[in-house]
């Protein structure tokens, strides 16, 4: 696949259902998000290049009441994820307004999976001489 994000995508530990707003159908879970785009891991493969509106169920975030975001995006791409009975498919948002960047910041902020190693303090019992 021909990598041209502009930045990259942060990977989450939320829960989060995303839905074909009009459609009605459940697409799958947020697998991880930008400001640009999202991908989502599910079940059934969706035509690269469609156009729909998503709905993106919001997980607890403090100080924010909204419980779904919706927001317009097409499939940039579709491949067969790690797990063969999923499918991880790429969206790209069309148009993200300031409220929504808020949003999806806030989520990053809070639910983003860090592969950081922790900086454990060195045992004082270990003969370093």
């Amino acid at each position: 696949m021909d990598e041209r994000r502009k930045e990259q995508r942060k990977s989450l530990m939320a829960y989060t259902k995303v839905y074909d707003l009009y459609g009605g159908v459940l697409l799958g879970y947020l697998g991880d998000l930008n400001l640009s785009g999202a991908m989502v891991i599910g079940d059934k493969a969706i035509v690269a290049n469609t156009e729909l509106t998503l709905a993106i169920e919001l997980p607890e975030l403090k100080g924010i009441t909204m419980v779904r975001m919706t927001i317009p995006a097409r499939t940039a791409w579709i491949q067969q994820d790690i797990s063969p009975q999923f499918i991880n498919i790429g969206f790209e948002f069309k148009e993200v307004s300031a409220g929504q960047k808020k949003l999806i910041e806030a989520v990053i902020a809070n639910y983003e999976f860090r592969r950081d190693v922790p900086k454990y303090v060195p045992n004082p019992h270990t003969d370093d001489e």
